[in-house]
Order: structure tokens, then sequence, then C-alpha cells
């Protein structure tokens, strides 16, 4: 499983951040305006097959739904090889988009299905994040490594062939048995059914308001990070290069760490103070405009968030009955989803008004804020023993959304 993360994951950065961007930017010429449709083509769409996903996942199981997301995503990364324009590439980078939301949620939704053992459970969970996070790091050199030697189409090669081998290797693993068979609804009523368990019941509704809080903060970097480092540090575009590839390594050791922590310390207030850390690695990273605080800042910060998306994802799953896994899971991604792409809409204008540091900042004091005013409900829950595992297999698709006895 976490030698599928990889292989699939190292094409799929080779070919969003050298391949798309690269397409997008020096074969087509695309305008700002352009480059911004294209990545909301890019993220709606991926919204779209999350959803999707996620009903298809509690019909059958997340490693089914996996390996076809993932042979359907081979036509569609190749797709990319043939427009001769960004309107042609706009329109055929959704079915990728659709295919990469899918997956996505289908390897969000897997470790439930592998181990019903908290502590097991946590472990998978960090494993998979560090290959996940261990490919964010080296994708992208592999993209780069293909365009010195070949062309920028070849990436688009390597992502469809690492789908082929995922495949083969998630055919491999097996899943722990004990799933009830349901009663399949409509579609879009499973569909909603989920999305309102998700946000009605009190320890999924903070624990998705985490991740979708620290992915607002984090989408804030998406339209400004460039510019901090050519406006504020005055450096070239190597240094944003290497520095995410020390923030990568921070992820990946973040991801390690939490898995050897014991199970005690993987609880809702953890999951608070995390966001509150992560707020202050977002103020540690962009505080300065020397160098050597900005690295030391990123290492910081890659540990705190490679730990925090991994204890996230771990409480989501064991306070989700099994039947409900594919669609709650898929409202975490739509959510994280969502909060990246919302700073996109006024950071910028807001970045014209009071300047590009003192949003990044700004971002990170109220990521800590969010947490400071959620500590006492996250205390509650704990106090309620959200985080102790819980037999839900008794709770139908239609029933309320359950509180935790104390």
């Amino acid at each position: 499983m976490v030698a599928a993360r990889f292989i699939s994951r190292a094409g799929g950065e080779a070919a969003f951040f050298v391949g798309i961007w690269g397409k997008a930017a020096y074969e087509f010429g695309a305008t700002l305006g352009q480059q911004a449709f294209l990545m909301a083509s890019l993220g709606i769409f991926s919204l779209v097959g999350s959803a999707l996903a996620g009903v298809l996942i509690d019909r059958y199981d997340p490693r089914r739904v996996l390996m076809f997301a993932e042979l359907f995503f081979v036509p569609a990364t190749l797709a990319l090889v043939f427009p001769d324009n960004i309107g042609q590439m706009t329109a055929t980078i959704v079915f990728a988009a659709t295919a990469t939301g899918a997956v996505m949620t289908a390897v969000a939704s897997l470790p439930p299905f592998l181990t019903n053992d908290p502590a097991h459970l946590q472990r998978i969970n960090a494993v998979v994040e560090a290959g996940a996070s261990a490919a964010f790091v080296a994708g992208p050199a592999l993209g780069a490594f293909i365009v010195r030697y070949w062309t920028l189409d070849w990436i688009f090669v390597l992502d469809a062939a690492t789908s082929i081998v995922a495949v083969a290797l998630v055919a491999g693993v097996g899943l722990r048995s004990g799933f009830r068979q349901k009663e399949r609804l409509p579609a879009f009523k499973e569909m909603r059914d989920g999305l309102a368990y998700a946000w009605a019941s009190p320890p999924l509704r903070l624990y998705l308001g985490v991740f979708a809080a620290m992915w607002v903060s984090f989408g804030a970097f998406g339209a400004l990070e460039p510019l901090f480092y050519r406006d504020i540090l005055r450096t070239g575009p190597q240094a944003l290069g290497w520095v995410n590839t020390v923030f990568g390594g921070g992820v990946v050791a973040g991801s390690m760490t939490l898995g050897r922590l014991p199970q005690r310390f993987v609880c809702a207030r953890a999951a608070v103070v995390g966001a509150a850390g992560s707020g202050l690695g977002a103020i540690l990273y962009t505080g300065t405009a020397d160098i050597r605080i900005v690295v030391a800042g990123a290492v910081y910060w890659g540990i705190v968030l490679g730990a925090m998306f991994t204890m996230v994802r771990t409480l989501i799953q064991l306070s989700t009955p099994d039947q409900l896994v594919g669609r709650v899971m898929g409202t975490t991604n739509v959510s994280s989803q969502v909060g990246e792409l919302l700073p996109l809409s006024f950071v910028p204008a807001l970045a014209g008004l009071a300047g590009i540091q003192p949003v990044l900042v700004g971002s990170g004091v109220c990521l800590i804020i969010f947490a400071l005013a959620t500590y006492r409900e996250g205390a509650h829950i704990d106090r309620l023993r959200a985080c102790e595992p819980r037999d839900c297999a008794s709770l139908e698709i239609a029933d309320e959304p359950f509180t935790p006895s104390p």
C-alpha cells in the first residue's frame, strides 16, 4: 500500500508541478487568468471525483474503487499529451482531475478497511502519509529530470505508468473481514446522508473544521508564496524549490513521528493544539526576511503538518462507522480542497492592500485564534471518549448522528 501510494503520487506530482504547469506556462504561454481558470477546473472536478468516490466506496470497497480510479486515470493523463492550446488543456484536464479526486478519497478510506485496531490504524496512516510526502519531494525532481533529457509530454507517460504499477500493487492488498452489506439507496441520497452525518456528528465536525482551517491557512500560500520569495526574500526560484524540498522532508518526519506516538496522544485536544502549532509554523516561515530562519521554519512547519494530517485523518476514521467511511472521507477531501481554493478568491486583493508578508503571517495568526476558540470543544470531546474505538456496526444510514457516552 505504501509503495503504491509513493509510486502513484510521485508520477502525479511530476505531472502536476512540471507537466501541467510547464505545458500551460511555457508551451501555451498562459496568462494569469488562463492559469487560474485551469487550476479552478482542476480543483472543481477533483471535488466531483471525491464526492462520487465516497458513494462508490461505501457501496463496494476502497480497494476496488482505487484500482478502477487509477485505471481510469491512465487514459485521462495520456490525453494531456494532445492539447495544442490552453483552452484544449483546460477542457481535457477535467478527466484527470475527476480521477485524481477519486484516488485521493479511496486512499484515505482504505486504512480502516485494513484494521480495526486504533494503534495499528494510526501506524498505517503514518506510513502511508510518509510515502505520499516523500513522493511530494521526489516527483517534481523526477519531472525536472525528464524535461531535461526528453520533453514535457513524456511526464504524462510516466504518470500513466506509475498508475498501472500502483494497481498491480494494490491488487495484492487484503481487506479485513466483518463488513456488513447495506441496502443501496439513490446515489444522491447516499451522498447527502454522508455529508449530513459528517457535519452533524460533534467529533467529526471538529476534526473536519480543523482540517479545513489548516487548508485555508495553507491555501493562502498558493497565491503568495512565490511572490514572498521574489519580493521579500529577494531570491530566485531555486531557493523556492530547495526550501520546499526541505519542507517535504519535514512532512515525512512528522508523519513517521506520529506513527510512533502512544495512542493516548491522538485525541481531539492534540488536534487543536497541532492546529495552533501549524499557525505558528506559518508565522515562523514568513515572519522574517532571513532565509536561514525561513528554512528552520519550513522544517518545523513540515513536521507539524505531517503529524497533523495523519492525526486528524486517523481521528476521523475512528469516529466513522464502517458503512460511512467512504462518504465521510470524501467529505473530508472536499472540505480540504474547498479550504485550499477559497483563499485564492480574496488573498491576492488583500495582499495588494496590506502587503504579502502581513497576509501570510496573518494566515497563521487566524489559525491560532481558531485553535484557541475550539480548544474547549476538543476537551469536551475527549471527555466523551470520542477518540476511543466504538462498535458502530448496528448503525444504519438513516440513524441520527450519535454522541459517545462519557
